[in-house]
């Protein structure tokens, strides 16, 4: 009888070798050191930005005293060194701790989960709606190649990936705000009235998990257009790169196969045509998800959407060096979680790489 093989523990085959688990650890561990430099330049250009911090925060005539000045910079850390405020800011982030804002005189860390659900919002609800009308055109505009519906798609997607989203946000504020009186207006709630109990941030669930569904629907409300505006680019991007794949795979030898077996259409596409096409649909999916969440400044602004963009302007604005640095860590982990999902998800829909290192 042949002795079984014990499986030993390898630090190295953990690291170096394939499957899933190796493949995400070194995931993780890249993901560090991306942070990390990510720490590095984001500081690096806080200090270069022109201007004073101190001045930006205390005004002019609390500027002009030497001791109120001197009391300011001691407090923030600013009378440092730069290398020494970097170290420091570093050690205090593996604790979690992102510093205090210059601005608001509270906790980074405080005010991000404060503004960040908002942004959470917005952004769930847009890539949702670019995601599912994004495919839907795209595969429509495949299969009606060089014909009416497919140019009408076309320059559809190409108006939506060229038009600049402050453009965008402003026209349709204007036109559906005072023109047409559709949009409620600005926020997320009409003035005065009372949020939901916080359970996850997000108006429209919270209050349905309170069981009050007239806040929920009034918060879908305030939502909907700014969170359109905001999809349109990401609406652009993934129609086309919808139509580029399903071409793509509709010239394959097993699709017409599919076809020559007595195949519906629709089973066709479903079965042996969408699902390939996933692949690039997903990656491009994660990437909006995450310029959405870093580019929804100028969309918040405009509708007063009190989200990460707002407090991320008003953090350049006042020069809040934490706050600035909050919103960077805040956005790379989101892009670097993102490509993660995106890779996890490839191995999941393609099991060929599932293997893979």
């Amino acid at each position: 009888m042949e002795p079984v093989p014990v499986r030993t523990f390898s630090l190295r085959k953990m690291f170096t070798g394939t499957g899933f688990f190796p493949f995400i650890v070194r995931r993780l561990l890249t993901a560090v050191l991306l942070i990390l430099g990510i720490t590095f330049i984001a500081f690096s250009v806080t200090q270069l930005v022109p201007g004073d911090p101190v001045a930006a925060n205390l005004g002019q005539s609390a500027y002009s005293d030497p001791e109120i000045v001197a009391a300011f910079e001691k407090e923030f850390g600013l009378d440092q060194p730069v290398p020494i405020q970097y170290i420091t800011y570093l050690g205090k982030l593996v604790q979690g701790d992102l510093g205090v804002s210059l601005s608001s005189k509270r906790p980074v860390a405080e005010d991000l989960r404060e503004y960040f659900p908002a942004t959470l919002e917005i952004a769930m609800f847009a890539v949702f709606v670019a995601l599912v009308l994004g495919i839907l055109l795209g595969t429509i505009s495949a299969m009606t190649r060089d014909r009416l519906p497919d140019q009408i798609i076309r320059v559809f997607s190409l108006t939506g990936v060229s038009m600049p989203v402050f453009w965008t946000a402003i026209t349709a504020f204007y036109i559906f705000f005072f023109v047409l009186g559709w949009a409620p207006g600005t926020g997320r709630l009409e003035p005065g009235a009372e949020p939901p109990p916080t359970v996850t941030g997000l108006f429209t669930i919270d209050a349905l998990l309170n069981g009050d569904l007239s806040t929920s629907k009034e918060a879908l409300s305030y939502l909907l257009l700014p969170a359109l505006v905001l999809a349109v680019y990401a609406l652009g991007v993934i129609t086309r790169f919808t139509r580029a794949s399903v071409l793509e795979i509709l010239g394959n030898d097993y699709v017409r196969t599919a076809r020559s077996k007595g195949l519906s259409e629709f089973t066709v596409i479903r079965r042996h045509v969408l699902r390939p096409a996933l692949l690039s649909i997903i990656t491009i999916a994660g990437v909006a998800f995450a310029s959405l969440l870093a580019g929804s400044v100028l969309v918040e602004n405009v509708f007063s959407w009190p989200g990460l963009g707002q407090y991320a302007y008003r953090s350049a604005v006042g020069l809040d060096l934490p706050g600035i640095m909050g919103v960077s860590m805040v956005v790379a982990t989101v892009f670097i979680l993102m490509n993660l999902l995106v890779d996890v998800l490839y191995r999941v829909i393609d099991p060929q790489m599932r293997d893979a290192g």
